[in-house]
């Protein structure tokens, strides 16, 4: 049985982090392992609370699994403050296995799910440990002070990032107006990944989704550009066949085929 593990926090609605992670997990036929930094209050119209785990607590999970079970591949999601990404960080220094770094810091509804003073420390010390980082197109200003705004903007993006230490670099277009392109920098060679755009506010969790679903690919031992070719498959078609669950920003279909 292939494994992979997750290092993130906890959506009690089901739609991302943890949870999304891990049903996505079981989609690609992987057996899933979570370490939960933060627990949340939210639901598809708001997040009202996030509570941070204490470091110590958060590396203690790692160790465990790790020691115990041992993944093929590792992601982290939302991440909370500079010393939940300190821990992750010197916990990751000794995985023999691909880390996909999310770095997930606003949540779908706005709310901040990493403290203000932690992004240089993903930036110094978490970012050279990623084998792939995943921005979106927020992120990806946030983490490089460069304004991205188009497909040569998030070429550019992607270069500084893999200059600070990344070894790939996916810049995730979703934001973009008109059809949905991602803009994958590995090797030295771009690679773009383009979707028709689908009219819907049910995108709850895409991100978490999406890099699950290239870590499980991962984890099974496939090529990195295959991996996330898979992936988009499977988040655009989890998007376009979403339940309609909730009121608000609703999550996607965990349950869709990467084979449409």
């Amino acid at each position: 049985m292939t494994v992979a593990l997750t290092i993130a926090g906890s959506d009690p609605s089901g739609g991302a982090g943890i949870q999304a992670d891990l049903k996505t997990f079981h989609q690609f036929g992987v057996y899933g392992e979570a370490v939960i930094t933060l627990l949340t209050v939210q639901n598809t119209q708001r997040v009202s609370r996030v509570e941070c785990l204490p470091p110590g607590l958060v590396r203690e999970q790692i160790r465990a699994v790790v020691e115990d079970i041992r993944p093929l591949a590792a992601k982290t999601g939302a991440l909370g403050n500079r010393a939940i990404v300190e821990a992750v960080a010197e916990e990751a220094a000794a995985f023999d296995f691909p880390l996909v770094v999310d770095p997930v810091m606003i949540s779908k509804h706005g709310a901040p799910l990493i403290a203000g003073d932690a992004a240089e420390t993903v930036r110094a010390i978490l970012l050279p440990k990623a084998c792939l980082l995943t921005p979106n197109l927020a992120e990806a200003e946030a983490l490089t002070g460069l304004t991205v705004r188009s497909p040569d903007e998030m070429r550019l993006a992607a270069a500084r990032l893999c200059a600070m230490g990344a070894r790939s670099v996916l810049v995730k277009g979703g934001h973009l107006a008109g059809r949905a392109v991602d803009v994958l920098l590995t090797e030295g060679r771009f690679h773009e990944f383009t979707a028709a755009r689908i009219d819907t506010a049910h995108t709850h969790g895409t991100g978490c989704a999406y890099s699950a679903a290239i870590t499980a690919e991962l984890a099974k031992g496939r090529p990195l550009v295959d991996a996330v070719e898979t992936a988009k498959r499977f988040i655009t078609e989890a998007i376009r066949t979403n339940p309609g669950l909730g009121r608000g920003s609703g999550p996607v279909n965990l349950h869709a085929s990467e084979k449409m």
